[in-house]
Order: structure tokens, then sequence, then C-alpha cells
């Protein structure tokens, strides 16, 4: 594997797991939330399928999902899910700000950027809904 593979791999470990953890959260969640973690879900899904496309000139497949995920906390109302969707996005956002500082192919760029967007603005959402402050982060998805 090269690095930029090793970075389209685990960002799409971690929206394979992002997927699941959301699964688990729409069970938990107040809801007045179940259109954005519909929503989530759906950003998912489709950022899942463009690293799986991402793969296509490597010369390595894409990974399989696994069969489950160890969520960071256990669900057991919806505060606990909001926390978990939370961690889903904040772990999304290290993995494409990780393939945007690695990766020197424009296509693997411009599908890491909406993508990194993306996941911080539901983390901002989620902290907003948590009470978290501040709901924003300097630089999503540097660990901050």
């Amino acid at each position: 594997m090269t690095t930029t593979t090793d970075a389209l791999t685990t960002a799409l470990n971690a929206e394979n797991a992002a997927i699941f953890a959301y699964g688990v959260v729409a069970a938990y969640a107040a809801p007045s939330r179940a259109a954005a973690i519909s929503d989530a879900i759906t950003e998912h899904r489709a950022n899942r399928q463009a690293l799986t496309t991402a793969f296509n000139g490597t010369g390595v497949p894409a990974p399989l999902a696994a069969i489950g995920y160890t969520l960071p906390q256990p669900v057991t109302d919806p505060t606990s899910a909001l926390q978990v969707a939370l961690t889903a996005e904040t772990e999304c956002a290290t993995a494409y700000r990780a393939l945007l500082e690695i990766t020197d192919r424009p296509s693997d760029r411009q599908l890491s950027v909406p993508a990194l967007t993306g996941c911080a603005t539901r983390a901002a959402n989620w902290r907003l809904a948590l009470k978290i402050s501040p709901a924003t982060v300097a630089l999503p998805g540097s660990g901050n």
C-alpha cells in the first residue's frame, strides 16, 4: 500500500464505522433528530461510495466493511446517541484531513474537501445540540 491508499483506507473505514454508528444513534435519538440523522446517513453513504470509487486505478482493492464496529461509548439515551454521532463525525473529519494532507491526486482532494466540510458542519450541529461550547473548532480534523 502507498500512503495515499492507506489514507483512503482509513477514510473508508471511518465512513463505514459512521454509518454503523448512525444506525444505533437513530434508534436512541429524539424523534426530532430523525431528519438530521437520516441526512447524515445519506451523506456518509455517498462519501463511502466516492471513496470506494477513488480506489480505482490505485491497484489496491477497496476494503470491505466490517461485520460490526465497537462504539466509543454505550448508547443508552438521546444524549449518549448524539455523543456517538459527534465522535463519528470527528473521526471522519480526521480521516479526510489526513487524506488531504497526504494525497497528490486532485480527485482525492476534490472528494475530501466537501466531505471534511460536511463532517465539520454536522459535528458543530451535534455540539450545539449537546450544549458544548465552542460549537466549532478552528481546524476540523486536526484533533482539537
